[in-house]
């Protein structure tokens, strides 16, 4: 029975040795991702701004239509054929975010956009308006002064400036919550933890962390994006563990070689874990130089000539002379940057460098060109 306890007890021996001979850089779980359930959702609503400084939407048949009915909640039943002249109101789209747990009372962040052709809603309050989710239910209600950072002006003969985005603002702790979402993270049968980098030995190293803390078979890492974690039913046991296992420190996998490359700006970005073989590289630059020059040739006298206009065309190439210059295998990024720097190359030059080496087979490390 002895031996058997010690054979079971191995394998947590084992992955405890792992863990300690990690490096000492390390990350805290909750940097790496999060629970799956636990998320922000998105509200929408449609609503109208009033008291604009006659920069409204002008009489547009669909703000006319939601001006009869905000006065219609309030019992006023305007005529058909009324004209409201609506310099002074605009029809707006409302954006929002509900956080993860938000409670009915808690006020939320607003952004307000127009939708027509009002040319700032600077000055202007949101009349109120419900937000909806994705499942058409009302979890918010928004109300409230524009907050508006941007500013545009017009002369009457039509000469404008605009400063930023005067059709867009926001109402800070504009929305209400109305209802609550419900997660399902207490009566789930596992919790899920989902990383934002999916690699199959950062999966590893957290359900290994986990197992470590928690107790062996606890976790276990389903694919490399995922990692479960069995949990006691009850939101209050539950809220324990995974504020025990976010604040646990495991090693991430070092990320893929990869080179990006912005060719329109120049911008090139190495990470780490690219390495170089052994290449020869030369760079050089071609200049073809044309010059168009244009001389007055006199007749001599009593020769019955004419004045002519004669051009002159010069013809120069100039070839910059590089060495072909030995690229040594680069295990750290600093040797590959070195390297790089000897040859002279500029970012634009640097782009069809790295390209070359990559058709040769000489970069071990996946090229983006965005």
């Amino acid at each position: 029975m002895t031996m058997f306890r010690t054979l079971l007890a191995l394998p947590a021996l084992l992955l405890a040795a792992l863990i300690v001979a990690a490096p000492a850089s390390a990350d805290r779980i909750k940097d790496l991702g999060g629970f799956q359930g636990i998320r922000s959702n998105q509200l929408t609503g449609y609503g109208v701004v009033v008291g604009l400084p006659g920069t409204g939407d002008d009489n547009l048949e669909y703000t006319v239509q939601s001006m009869k009915a905000v006065a219609s909640r309030f019992g006023l039943q305007l005529p058909p054929n009324a004209n409201q002249g609506l310099k002074n109101a605009a029809v707006v789209l409302i954006t929002a975010e509900l956080p993860a747990f938000a409670k009915p009372g808690q006020r939320i962040d607003i952004t307000v956009s127009s939708m027509g052709k009002a040319k700032s809603l600077r000055g202007g309050s949101l009349i109120m308006a419900p937000l909806l989710g994705a499942d058409g239910q009302i979890y918010a209600m928004a109300q409230g002064n524009l907050a508006v950072g941007g500013l545009g002006a017009e002369g009457k003969d039509g000469s404008q400036i605009v400063v930023n985005t005067p059709s867009t603002g926001r109402i800070p702790e504009g929305a209400t919550v109305e209802r609550a979402v419900a997660t399902g993270f207490a009566d789930a049968p596992n919790l899920t933890f989902n990383l934002q980098r999916a690699d199959f030995t950062t999966a590893q190293n957290v359900a290994a962390a986990i197992n470590q803390r928690l107790g062996f078979g606890v976790a276990q890492a389903v694919d490399a994006v995922s990692v479960a974690v069995r949990a006691p039913v009850g939101a209050d046991v539950r809220a324990t563990l995974m504020s025990t296992i976010e604040n646990l420190d495991v090693v991430s996998a070092e990320p893929p070689a990869k080179v990006i490359v912005n060719a329109r700006s120049g911008t090139v970005v190495i990470n780490s874990a690219v390495r170089v073989g052994p290449a020869a590289v030369t760079h050089g630059k071609l200049t073809v130089r044309i010059d168009e020059n244009q001389r007055v040739s006199q007749p001599a006298p009593f020769s019955q000539g004419q004045t002519a206009l004669e051009r002159q065309s010069g013809v120069a190439v100039d070839e910059e002379k590089r060495p072909m210059f030995l690229l040594a295998p680069g295990p750290k990024l600093a040797d590959i940057v070195k390297a790089v720097n000897a040859i002279g190359a500029s970012p634009a030059d640097l782009v069809a460098i790295l390209e070359a080496l990559k058709e040769a087979g000489a970069l071990k490390a996946e090229l983006i060109v965005l």
